[in-house]
């Protein structure tokens, strides 16, 4: 069996969070932690961006008026808001056999575990396994993650239903991705720039007819700690891991600290593209 680290850590701040990530990643490469997943969630709720997202998409003064955060991710794709969901991080080195390869190899391993994770929670989903070709140059170009689903990620009735991105290290690699519980997909579109408001409302109107949430499909509320064993399992029964409940070391939590003032909380990270 394959032993990896679980984390359970609190919700947390968006700089905060993507600072763990980033700080359990370096150990990691280090040798110093065992791979790792760790289940979080967010407090506030936060938009975060992809790595080489324009900063221009967001919409400040509505972010403010939200009580929002904004944090800029490692990894790539599109934005998020993060609020009433289920967050997943996996950080791993280049020699872990389940993230080896290239990136379509280590998120189709991941994604069968994401399946089954999913399917514990009683939805009929199903894997992407292709990005359909000749899309539109304004899909291309969409600010907002959920609307467009990726290789290899879960939809249900077609519907995106949880969103990745992945960031590959010489000596590592993090992936990460989001599950909406319930709530109100299209509060997004309060977070964004739009060159008007009949163009914010098409934009929550298209979002609703392309990403969904467990409670959209299910009818009931399902809470973070059950999705969490949902997840626990689905990673133990599809990747062979056998998992070791941890928590970050001091050395991981003061790098997070650094990490929070030199990167994520500073707008020359946030707002730098």
């Amino acid at each position: 069996m394959n032993t990896w680290r679980l984390l359970y850590t609190p919700p947390s701040s968006g700089a905060w969070n993507m600072a763990v990530d980033e700080s359990i990643l370096e150990h990691i490469q280090r040798g110093e932690a065992l791979s790792t997943l760790r289940l979080y969630a967010w407090e506030p709720a936060c938009l975060s961006l992809g790595h080489a997202q324009s900063f221009k998409d967001v919409d400040r003064e509505r972010v403010q008026a939200n009580g929002w955060d904004v944090v800029r991710r490692l990894t790539g794709g599109r934005a998020i808001l993060h609020t009433d969901e289920l967050t997943y991080s996996v950080a791993g080195g280049a020699d872990e056999p389940i993230l080896a390869g290239g990136v379509l190899e280590s998120y189709n391993r991941l994604a069968q575990a994401l399946l089954f994770a999913i399917r514990e929670l009683g939805l009929p989903v199903e894997m992407k396994e292709h990005v359909p070709t000749g899309e539109p140059a304004s899909l291309n170009l969409n600010p907002v993650c959920f609307e467009v689903p990726s290789t290899y990620e879960i939809t249900v009735a077609e519907k995106k239903l949880i969103g990745s991105a992945q960031a590959r290290k010489k000596d590592g690699v993090l992936q990460h991705g989001s599950l909406p519980l319930t709530g109100d997909l299209t509060r997004i579109c309060q977070a964004l720039m739009y060159k008007d408001e009949a163009a914010r409302e098409n934009a929550a109107q298209r979002l609703l007819s392309r990403a969904a949430t467990v409670a959209s499909v299910t009818g009931k509320k399902t809470d973070w700690e059950t999705a969490a064993q949902a997840f626990v399992k689905g990673f133990e029964a599809q990747l062979g891991i056998r998992f070791e409940r941890g928590e970050m070391s001091q050395s991981e939590s003061e790098r997070a600290d650094e990490l929070v003032q030199e990167k994520y909380a500073n707008p020359l990270w946030t707002e730098r593209t």
